[in-house]
């Protein structure tokens, strides 16, 4: 059970009933971060800005792949649940992929650069070297693609220390940080 409330889309603030709104007809269901975050108006609308603005830079299936990376690091079982589900579901990434993507890498060559780097990132708390680094620009990302990965990284942190604090339900089919090798 959760630790934190998670509030009915109509117990929540009304400056965050729009947003739910928008997430429903996106994703046809408001899944129960996204209730909870609402409890704040400031941090959904911060949350779902940024989430939109990186919509318009990396590709789907890079953000899924960075998000089970993260969340596997991070050991949060919602955020691996969700992505999971997204994952497969949305970005069409095959069970292998998430298996590997989980592992902090990937069978593509450039997503695995970004996924490892993504990895590092977390891991060594951007405190990554200068081979890290080169290895992601050689792989083809340009700096301005290495800001966006991590900032795919902080948004999930943000939701994985979310979800971890809060002990939120997993509406999302269950797996768990402990099944990854």
């Amino acid at each position: 059970m959760s630790r934190l409330t998670i509030p009915a889309r109509d117990d929540v603030p009304a400056d965050s009933r729009p947003i739910l709104d928008a997430v429903q007809k996106q994703l046809g269901v408001v899944p129960n971060m996204f209730r909870l975050i609402a409890s704040s108006p400031a941090a959904l609308q911060g949350y779902t800005a940024n989430n939109a603005a990186l919509a318009k830079t990396l590709d789907v299936k890079t953000r899924e792949r960075i998000a089970l990376a993260v969340a596997q690091v991070n050991g949060c079982d919602y955020c691996l649940s969700a992505h999971s589900y997204l994952g497969m579901n949305m970005a069409k990434i095959s069970n292998e992929e998430i298996a590997l993507n989980r592992m902090g890498r990937s069978g593509d060559p450039k997503a695995d650069a970004a996924v490892r780097f993504a990895t590092n990132v977390v891991r060594d708390r951007g405190r990554v070297g200068d081979a890290d680094i080169e290895a992601v620009r050689k792989a083809g990302f340009s700096d301005g693609q290495i800001v966006e990965i991590i900032a795919v990284v902080a948004e999930n942190i943000f939701t994985n220390l979310l979800n971890v604090v809060a002990g939120t339900d997993i509406d999302f089919p269950v797996v768990q940080a402990a099944e990854a090798a």
